[in-house]
């Protein structure tokens, strides 16, 4: 593209230097014709107030001599026979003759100046009226180097401006041929970057307008496409996390069995099932950017409606391991504006936490509480605590706890920053670790009256818990 610019310009250009220089060319080897013959006119004409006077030879001659042409030998006057007495029948020659006897005799007969050809140049005929009437013929020799006198140097000029033009030219063609290819091969560069897995390759947004326009559109596609991949992963990572809670249930049943071949096979079949779980979630995280669910049109649940579902669940296998439970705030409903699946998996994940990493017996509660513009979701329990809430809340940190993979509380953290509010991590009146789910109503409104329904709802908790049944 870039040479193909240049050829274009090239041809242009060469294109119109030689139509404005050739004829400019032949126009100034006119001029310098018609100067020299219009010098030479000049030259003419002063021999003629003497011719008028006299055709005496001395005189004539000593004329000729002080003008240019004369002095030179480049002058010549043709006189014709007169019939005054004394010189009746006799023609006069004055000075060297170049032109030939033809062509001064039909000077006479047309009564105008007459250009003829002459050995090395050309000679003008003047006709000059005698006082006799008669007509004489003035010739002035003009060399052929008076006639192309300049010529040369001013076509040299023309030639040197001309190819100073066609330089100037492909110059600023390939300046410009540069300013478009460059950008034209970063966005195929880039493009070849991004079909290779490179998710990072982006473009310049320079150059040309259309170019920058297809720079633009580019790197949109390439983040569409890295958002497009992320949330695949996210999915993935996801619905392997939810497959936790059941592998959770199969841990303790297989637990209890008892001890036998069977048993430990069994045991052994379940850890092995949990570490490959855990091995796709790690995969299917690593290197993502982070996310966050956005709902759909309409998207929400029933907080005490999924509430009471999960916790019939949870209850039984806590029943099973002498768990004391707690269930408060579920009596009436609440909606919010989170899909049912979504909220459903970040109780899972939350309630299997306090299953997974704390002693069994361990008692835990679950507290629903519905402010103004918002709902706050507390999951408390009496074991051990987390010694670093800050990075338990990153994602993929799974801090000391082993058999984590830290996507649990991330899951929670998104769920609620979907709805514009936040998790928090602190300390339980139970001894141990409190988790909040800060779930606002009314998206940014709620968010930025968060601190004020926040005191509202921590007034309203003791009277729940005074009422938690279970």
């Amino acid at each position: 593209m870039r040479w193909a610019l240049v050829k274009v310009c090239l041809a242009v250009t060469a294109m119109v230097v030689v139509a404005f220089a050739v004829p400019l060319g032949l126009v100034i080897r006119e001029m310098a014709g018609d100067r020299a013959f219009s010098g030479a006119e000049r030259q003419a004409a002063s021999i003629g107030p003497t011719l008028s006077i006299t055709t005496d030879r001395e005189q004539l001659t000593r004329a000729m001599a002080i003008t240019e042409p004369g002095s030179k030998g480049w002058m010549a006057i043709h006189i014709p026979a007169s019939d005054e007495p004394g010189i009746a029948g006799q023609a006069q020659e004055i000075g060297i003759r170049r032109a030939s006897v033809e062509d001064v005799e039909a000077t006479q007969r047309i009564g105008r100046a007459y250009t003829a050809k002459a050995p090395g140049g050309s000679a003008l005929l003047q006709p000059t009226a005698l006082a006799s009437g008669d007509i004489a013929i003035v010739e002035v020799f003009v060399p052929e180097e008076d006639v192309s006198n300049g010529v040369a140097t001013a076509w040299l000029v023309l030639a040197g401006v001309g190819l100073a033009l066609i330089v100037g030219s492909v110059a600023v063609a390939d300046r410009l041929g540069v300013r478009m290819v460059q950008p034209a091969q970063r966005l195929a560069g880039a493009a070849q970057d991004l079909g290779e897995g490179k998710l990072g390759a982006r473009v310049p947004e320079e150059g040309p307008t259309e170019l920058k326009s297809a720079a633009v559109a580019f790197n949109s596609m390439a983040d569409q496409v890295v958002q497009l991949l992320a949330n695949e992963r996210e999915l993935a990572a996801d619905l392997s996390h939810r497959l936790r809670t059941p592998l959770t249930v199969l841990r303790l049943n297989a637990a209890s069995l008892g001890e036998g071949p069977a048993a430990d096979q069994t045991r052994a079949a379940v850890e092995q099932l949990e570490r490959e779980v855990d091995t796709i979630i790690r995969t299917a995280r690593e290197q993502r950017p982070q996310t966050q669910p956005v709902p759909g049109p309409g998207a929400g649940c029933d907080v005490s409606e999924v509430v009471r579902e999960r916790m019939g669940f949870w209850s039984a296998l806590a029943e099973d391991e002498g768990r004391e439970v707690r269930l408060a705030g579920v009596d009436r409903p609440v909606r919010i504006p989170v899909g049912r699946a979504e909220f459903a998996a970040a109780l899972d994940a939350l309630l299997g936490n306090v299953f997974r990493h704390t002693p069994e017996g361990t008692p835990f509660s679950l507290d629903v509480h519905n402010g103004e513009d918002a709902v706050l979701v507390l999951v408390s329990d009496a074991g051990p605590g987390i010694a670093d809430p800050e990075a338990a809340l990153t994602r993929g940190n799974s801090g000391e706890q082993a058999g984590s993979t830290g996507l649990g509380l991330d899951i929670v953290r998104r769920v609620a920053e979907s709805t514009g509010g936040d998790v928090r991590i602190g300390h339980s009146v139970l001894g141990g670790t409190e988790i909040r789910i800060w779930l606002a109503l009314h998206g940014g409104r709620a968010a930025r009256t968060g601190r004020r329904g926040h005191r509202v709802v921590r007034r309203r908790r003791p009277a729940a818990r005074r009422t938690a049944g279970l």
